[in-house]
């Protein structure tokens, strides 16, 4: 287990240099130049001269490139074009609510789907199963904007019950960050827990069909612990997989939850940051949200381990 641990932080290194090579070529193909965007058309030109070589935005690229890794390794992400302030301290800044807002949402969306996809299951071609199905098409087919804007309309302007935007953080007010926290986690949750539902209901389907579920049955064993104990206890190594890869995808695409809602995540830095031609920060953005998505695959492996303890011999 130690040495697939080993090996999985290994390969991990060529993954981000890929994705750092590709970051900052793509950033630097973004139509604009970042020393106008800031300073505005009507800069002379020996400012935008003086800020170019600031940030060395006129060595080639390759020099640039060279540069950035070598502050990379020493923790050094830069300091943003935009505003000057370093772009380590930004990104971790931003990083802390999207966090907690994909936790949210996770955590709505497993609350929905996984009684939703198990009783569809055990109750197959009947108005639950229906219902069910019906449920998780509509989850699948409606935007996640406009699931976002329909609740502000309910909750924050015909019933006044919940913020439309903003966010305070917990060690602030925690009654605060709650209720700013709900339509946002479940606006993001909804679309999440329709695809789990799906892969529940279809897993379930799948181990209720095994030898043991029937062996446990015939035992006479109650439906619940048949249910619960023996066949979703096995079904789950397909939904954690699904689960961890739309974790990292939340990290990476709340860009229109965070807007919709104003919500200060990572997201809605970069979006700013590429409006801006704010290199640095769309560069430190984009790799630590790679390099998110990467650990949390690691994580899902090891979670897989004690789920089933079988796996820890292969």
């Amino acid at each position: 287990m130690a040495r697939q641990l080993v090996g999985r932080l290994v390969s991990l290194i060529p993954i981000l240099f890929g994705v750092s090579v590709v970051v900052f070529l793509l950033v630097r193909l973004i139509p604009g130049d970042p020393v106008v965007a800031l300073l505005g058309m009507e800069a002379t030109p020996e400012a935008v001269a003086a800020l170019r070589a600031r940030y060395a935005l006129d060595d080639p690229w390759a020099v640039q490139y060279l540069a950035w890794m070598k502050n990379l390794l020493t923790g050094d992400f830069g300091r943003s074009v935009q505003s000057g302030r370093e772009v380590l301290p930004l990104l971790m800044g931003a990083l802390l609510p999207t966090l907690w807002l994909a936790l949210a949402a996770t955590l709505v969306s497993l609350l929905i789907a996984i009684p939703t996809g198990v009783i569809a299951a055990t109750r197959r071609d009947t108005a639950a199963d229906a219902f069910a199905s019906l449920l998780s098409l509509f989850g699948l087919s409606m935007p996640s904007f406009w699931i976002g804007v329909l609740l502000i309309l309910l909750f924050s302007i015909h019933l006044p019950l919940l913020p439309a935007s903003g966010y305070v953080a917990p060690g602030e007010d925690l009654g605060r960050f709650l209720t700013h926290l709900v339509l946002p986690a479940i606006t993001l949750g909804t679309a999440l827990a329709a695809a789990i539902m799906r892969m529940t209901r279809s897993t379930m389907l799948e181990v209720l069909q095994a030898d043991y579920v029937r062996t446990a049955r015939a035992k006479g064993l109650p439906h619940r612990t048949v249910i619960w104990k023996h066949a979703y206890r096995n079904a789950q190594i397909p939904i954690i997989t699904l689960i961890g890869i739309q974790f990292g995808q939340v990290l990476g695409g709340v860009v229109i939850t965070e807007t919709i809602f104003s919500w200060p995540g990572i997201g809605k830095l970069t979006v700013d940051a590429i409006f801006a031609r704010d290199y640095p920060v769309v560069q430190g953005a984009v790799l630590l949200t790679a390099g998110l998505f990467v650990f949390i695959n690691l994580v899902t492996d090891i979670v897989y381990t004690i789920v089933d303890p079988r796996l820890r011999l292969s």
